[in-house]
């Protein structure tokens, strides 16, 4: 992921799932920060860890922030 692409993390979908996308690819389903860590980890940022993905100004929340997770 380059560093002028913000990641994407979308409001939570029934089954509590938030989607992932980084530009115009689709990166997965998170249930958590650990798997936002991962997606990112895997599109190229090696130092992501759930506290990167709290803090990091590159990722935009939408329907709610780091902390909003499950129904």
């Amino acid at each position: 992921m380059t560093s002028e692409q913000p990641a994407v993390v979308y409001p939570a979908a029934e089954d509590g799932g938030r989607r992932v996308r980084v530009g115009d690819q689709f990166l997965g389903i998170a249930y958590g920060l650990l798997d936002v860590a991962e997606f990112l980890r895997r599109s190229g940022i090696e130092d992501a860890d759930p506290e990167y993905v709290r803090q990091s100004e590159m990722i935009e929340w939408r329907g709610g922030g780091p902390e909003v997770w499950g129904r």
